[in-house]
């Protein structure tokens, strides 16, 4: 027989378990696009404790819709490493240019984030940031719906060693910081640069470039990493973004 009340008790009661064990941890996310999830993967995979807010429903940011809403994606030889470690499959169109389905890909990142031990809370927004004097400590959440709906209600926050940024092109965490800090940020202009528009060969190379610590303890990967120290987007070419995403890691890893 199935008990409606079990499989009630059953979500809530494990949900909360996880949730409560990772109030405190070593890195935090905010955003699951393509860098955000790479570099969740990379830290996780080396026993960090990594934990991911994202605020929309479905990890993936905007890699789901290819180009166009054609779930189609393209990855520069320099990103090909990144497709093989994650099983994604792709052909080559034309030299140097891989294709893959953006649905796979989002699903294989995903999958193998999850299953290295990243812990992923979907429908959650990161509001605000805890700033002490050694840098950003943490962030402060709440549920998307509450920001959708205009609801005055009070978040609540979660602590970490080191923040990341991985929001894309609005780069809402390092916005925050900004806005606090009196433009403090380790930008030529002490500010958010701004991002360009588009030219993919050079933003494909200053992604993984722009891939750093902008506050004490916040680093910026992907899209946000452009949008922060003045990058032009790229368009659905993705090789950046995953590379980008490994090499946050890569940073974090020394810095801890």
């Amino acid at each position: 027989m199935i008990e409606e009340t079990i499989i009630t008790r059953a979500i809530i009661e494990t949900y909360l378990k996880e949730l409560l064990d990772s109030v405190e941890s070593d890195v935090i996310i905010g955003g699951a696009g393509p860098s955000g999830l790479c570099a969740g993967y990379y830290l996780a995979k080396k026993g960090y404790k990594t934990i991911l807010f994202e605020r929309a429903l479905k990890p993936g940011g905007g890699m789901p819709g290819g180009g166009i809403m054609f779930n189609r994606i393209v990855v520069q030889p320099e990103g090909k490493s990144i497709l093989d470690e994650f099983g994604i499959r792709y052909h080559e169109y034309k030299p140097d240019y891989y294709v893959a389905d953006s649905l796979e890909a989002t699903a294989c990142l995903t999958d193998k984030a999850i299953k290295a031990g990243l812990r992923i809370y979907n429908l959650i927004s990161i509001e605000d940031v805890i700033i002490r004097d050694i840098g950003v400590t943490g962030v402060v959440i709440n549920w998307s719906s509450v920001e959708i709906a205009k609801l005055h209600i009070d978040p609540v926050s979660f602590q970490s060693k080191i923040v990341i940024d991985a929001t894309g092109h609005p780069s809402e965490i390092v916005h925050i910081v900004e806005r606090k800090s009196g433009g403090k940020l380790l930008t030529p202009s002490g500010r958010i640069e701004g991002e360009k528009s588009m030219w993919a060969e050079v933003a494909e190379r200053m992604t993984i470039q722009n891939t750093k610590e902008v506050f004490p303890n916040l680093y910026v990967t992907g899209m946000s990493a452009n949008a922060v120290f003045g990058g032009p987007r790229m368009g659905p070419i993705f090789g950046g973004m995953l590379l980008s995403g490994k090499k946050v890691a890569e940073m974090v890893t020394q810095k801890l």
